[in-house]
Parts: structure tokens; sequence; C-alpha cells
């Protein structure tokens, strides 16, 4: 299969800039009169991919995608024309790409495991044959955004072929339906200018330039992700952002990973951002093998993968966050849901950080540039839901994770994610520690939408909802300072009315937030069964309060043969029928009405 770009045409060797410095990835080169910010360029004989970052007078400063072992002053470098850019079409689900959007895989099938350097390919296959269905017709008006036709790019996934920014106008020709690659000119358009332009099955797009839109919108309906902690007590909007920090070891990419599986939008793009490269293996083993809970078909044909891991270039690191968005976004248009997975964006801002040593830019704190923060907020800017140019409705969910060393909240990258981010989800080491998952610590965690997905709540699952976790928090915070106490003198030295608080807050810990990844039905939780399974330990903590009342032993109420069934809901039911939850809450009243009986009898 021939899937190499077409090769570059050099100028005249002596009109080309050369490279006067170099450092690292950083090159510095003159002349620069012929090259604009942002261009692409090709370093060497080997052609080395790189990004223009700055201009000063003659001389421009080069970050390199690639190892510069071998470059060196009087290297010759070629001007692109062209800004950072990726290919957008059929054939991105599925595929899995480095930070510069080159296929790994095809690069594997041509030169080895290794990849080796100035090697490069098509981001898209050239030589694959889709089949194309037209939804205009010749002399239609289509602005852009319009809808051209479809693809079935998976069994998932149908693929709408988008009239580019900028090619609005007159639809001269469109093909009829059949077979075509990307090469095929599949329209063409005549624009108010009455030039003609051709377009294909796909079009390219700069990476650092937000795709337009027509409307934001108000974000409203919950992701729902099937962890409990998460969609009950922190829930996340369609279009909204998190941020998961946490130290090494308590459980960043498996929750990732997690979310990736069972979370509820129509497209994943995952990013390994500079993560060790058996973490992007696993979600490469995992995902062919699980199935689609609602297509029932493979996970992988809905999902994209970016990998750029730690033994990669560190400027190809940067840039695999704006490939990343960018292709979230070119779904959104499409009227998708879009949730986006980057791990880490620490690894990211390090990245920024190597870089702006290099260029000897004034450190901030920490080391970290200057502009960390207005990068970050760049980044997660790029979220939200949106009406689109075809006025569909789609989202950009964007979920980062974020590695503070030694565990520590108060530094540089944790600290400005907090600022941009509705949604902090805080793994703590402790829980990790003790094998609890998700290790999300309830008490430093926060969601700025549990007020906005409350009405749907209400609507699609049960009123109350908003009540019931509410109270469930409250519970939790009075247990976590009673923890001090019991510490100092032991749980046994509490009146029973506090021993509720902490039991009650143990039955909350184990059997609704804590959650089996690997059991086949505790792994996932629906909405349904996370409401009635809060409903029913919130309801067993209310009818504990009788007993303690009337001062009958606590122990006595937990040695019931209901706790037992309790324990047992997360891993027996599936939620999708409340049956089994109001046979146990018949079983909770008959059995503390015989308790409270049986003592009452007693006291006569």
């Amino acid at each position: 299969m021939n899937n190499s770009p077409t090769a570059t045409q050099l100028a005249p060797t002596e009109s080309l800039p050369v490279v006067t410095m170099i450092s690292g990835p950083v090159l510095k080169i003159c002349p620069a009169s012929a090259l604009s910010m942002n261009e692409l360029v090709e370093v060497g004989k080997e052609r080395l991919l790189g990004e223009v970052i700055s201009l000063d007078h003659d001389v421009a400063t080069v970050q390199v995608f690639e190892n510069t072992s071998g470059i060196r002053p009087g290297t010759k470098v070629q001007g692109l024309g062209l800004p950072l850019y990726v290919e957008l079409g059929p054939g991105l689900i599925g595929t899995i790409f480095d930070g510069v959007q080159r296929p790994l895989q095809y690069l594997q099938h041509q030169w080895g495991d290794f990849i080796q350097r100035g090697k490069i390919g098509h981001p898209l296959d050239r030589e694959r044959v889709w089949t194309f269905s037209p939804l205009l017709s010749a002399g239609d008006q289509v602005t852009a955004g319009s809808i051209l036709g479809e693809v079935a790019e998976s069994s998932i996934v149908t693929h709408r072929v988008l009239i580019p920014p900028g090619k609005e106008g007159k639809l001269e020709l469109i093909v009829p339906a059949g077979k075509y690659t990307l090469d095929d000119v599949i329209a063409n358009v005549k624009t108010p200018d009455g030039t003609i332009h051709g377009l294909k099955l796909f079009h390219r797009w700069p990476v650092r330039k937000t795709r337009p839109y027509a409307k934001r919108l108000i974000p409203a309906e919950p992701l729902i992700t099937g962890q409990r902690v998460i969609d009950t007590f922190f829930p996340l909007v369609k279009g909204g952002t998190a941020a998961i920090p946490g130290g090494f070891g308590t459980g960043k990419t498996i929750t990732q990973h997690q979310l990736t599986k069972w979370t509820d939008a129509d497209i994943i793009v995952y990013i390994g951002c500079g993560e060790r490269g058996n973490e992007m293996t696993g979600v490469l083993v995992d995902l062919p093998q699980l199935l689609d809970p609602r297509s029932q078909h493979p996970l992988i044909e809905r999902t994209i993968l970016i990998a750029n891991t730690s033994d990669m270039p560190v400027a190809a690191r940067e840039a695999s966050i704006y490939t990343g968005i960018t292709i979230a976004e070119y779904y959104r248009d499409m009227g998708y849901d879009v949730a986006l997975m980057a791990d880490s964006t620490s690894r990211w801002a390090e990245a920024l950080r190597e870089i702006s040593g290099r260029l000897e830019e004034m450190p901030a704190e920490e080391g970290f540039p200057a502009y960390l923060a207005s990068r970050l907020a760049a980044f997660y800017e790029r979220a939200g839901q949106v009406e689109t140019l075809s006025n569909k409705k789609g989202s950009v969910t964007l979920i980062g994770a974020v590695s503070p060393p030694g565990g520590d909240f108060s530094e540089p990258v944790t600290m400005h994610t907090k600022r941009f981010v509705q949604c902090f989800w805080a793994l703590d080491k402790e829980m990790a520690s003790a094998r609890y998952f998700p290790a999300i610590n309830y008490l430093q965690s926060y969601s700025g939408y549990s007020r906005k997905v409350e009405p749907w709540w209400s609507e699609q699952v049960a009123s109350g909802w908003l009540e019931l976790t509410e109270k469930a928090m409250q519970i939790l915070q009075e247990d976590a300072k009673l923890q001090n106490t019991v510490k100092l003198l032991g749980e046994e030295a509490l009146p029973d009315d506090q021993k509720r608080i902490i039991e009650g807050a143990k039955l909350l810990k184990n059997d609704f937030l804590q959650q089996s990844a690997f059991d086949a039905v505790d792994t996932y939780a629906s909405p349904q069964k996370q409401f009635l399974l809060l409903d029913i330990i919130l309801y067993f903590f209310d009818r504990l309060a009788e007993i303690v009342a009337v001062r009958i032993p606590l122990f006595r109420a937990l040695e019931l043969p209901v706790v037992v069934e309790i324990h047992r809901l997360k891993f027996t039911q599936k939620g999708d029928e409340s049956a089994p939850f109001l046979a146990i809450r018949q079983q909770i009243d008959q059995e503390i009405e015989t308790l409270l009986q049986q003592h009452h009898e007693n006291s006569f």
C-alpha cells in the first residue's frame, strides 16, 4: 500500500534558510524572511517535521517533532507554507496516531516496531474505498458545515461529510452514490467570487484554530459514566470540563479507562500524552474486546487513539493535545457528543516547560512558563455544547488527568487547572493504597453541574435526586469529623446516635461509592440503579434512627439478615427493574418492626 505523501518540491538550495543553533528539539534558523508564524518546515535530508514558534527579525525559532540528533549548523530548512494541521475525514475511527497525526499502524507495517526519523505517511488511507451517499443535489446553495452526504465509517458511527469553512456557495456538481477514495472529487462548489472548489471526502484544518459553530449552548444533560461516585455526587455534563488529579498509583489512568469504556458519549478521543507505553497498550488490548453497551459492537469502533508516550519526542507531545481536540471538534460539528480523555495534562505542561527552557524564557513557578495558565485556559475553553453550522446539537467534553508530583495539589498545573474546570475528581493516595476504587476523595472533590443536571434526573430517573445526594454527602462529612474521635478513643466510646453516623457512612462508602471494575455487574451502574441503591441505603439509615431512639443496641440492627442483602445489591442487580429493591425495602421494614416489637415486649 502506497500511503506516503507526495514529496515536497524543494526550492533551489541556495535560497533555503539554514540551521544556526541547536538546543534539543529547538532550532534557530536564518534567514527567516520567507517563513511565517506557525508554519510547518522540513529540516535536513531526512525531512524532519517542525513548526515555527517564534519570529525575531530575520531569525526563526523552530520546534522539531522528532529527534534532532545529527542535525548540525548549516542544515537546510524548507518551509511548507502550511500551519500544523490534521486531516479530517473517514478513517479516523479505530486508528491510532502519534502527536502529529502520523498513523502508527501504517508506520509499523512499513518500517517495523520502532518509528524511524523522517518516516511519514498520510494520516488517512488514500487507497481505502468508502461508500458515499449524497444528501444534496446540484444547484443547492451550501454554507460552511452543510452535510454533503454520509459514509458508514464503522458499524456504530455514520460519518457526515461536511462543507469546510470558506467553501460556501452554489453546488455545481455532486457525485452519485457509490464507492470513492479520499482523493476522488465528490463535489464542486462555486463560491460568490466565481472560484470553483473541488471537495473531497476529507479536508485539512489547523490544530491551533478553533472550529466555528453557530451558537454556544448551556449544557444541562449529564454525561453518564456508570461510575456512582461521579454520576451521583460529582456529575459531569455533556460539553463540560473535568480534571482527575492524583499522585502516582492513585488510579488516574484506570479511571479514564473506565470512562472510555462506559461513558455514553458517541465518540471517544483518547490522548496518551507523555504516559508510559504499557498504559496505551492496555487500551489497545481492552477496547477491541469490550462491547458497547448500547450497540453491542466493539468499543474501538467509536474510539480514536492518539499516543505520544514518554519515550516519544517532547515537542510532538505538546502538539498531541491540539490534534486530539481538533478531531473532537470535527465530530462535534457532525452533531455527535464527543468525550476527550487527556492522560495527562501534566506531561503536556512538562513539554511546555522543556521547550520554554530551551528558548531561555523567564520561568515562572516551579520552572513552568508564565503562559501556562493561558495555554490551559485555551485548551479547556474548546469544550462545550454548541449548535453546529448545520443546525445540529453537538458537544465536546474534556476530561484531563493531572499528575502532581507527590500528590501535591498546590503545584502550578493542578492549581491553574482548578481555575478552568467545573468538575474536580481528586484521587486519594490512602484510598488507593487500601485498594479502594474509584479512589475519589469525596471531601476534596466537587462539581459545579449538580444543580444543572437535577431537572434531567428528576424527569428521567426520579424526583428528589438532589436532596438524596445532599443528605448522603452530609452523612459522609459528619463521619469525617467523628473519625478524629474514633482514632483517639475507639468507636466503642461513641454513643449510638454517633455510631449510626459511622455505620451509615460505611454503607455509603463500601456499598455505593466503592465499585469493582472487574465485576461484570458492578463495573457499570445505570442512573436508575444508582438512585435505587442510594435510596435503599439512606432508607435503612433512617430506620436505624428508630432503633437508637428506643435505646436498642445498634449492633443488633446491624446483625439483621437484610444488611447482607444490602451489601450484595450492587453485585446482583443491574437496576433495570425496581422490584428487587422494593423487596429489600419491605424486608427492612419487616425486620426493623420485628426488632422494635421484641424490644417492646421485653420492656414489660
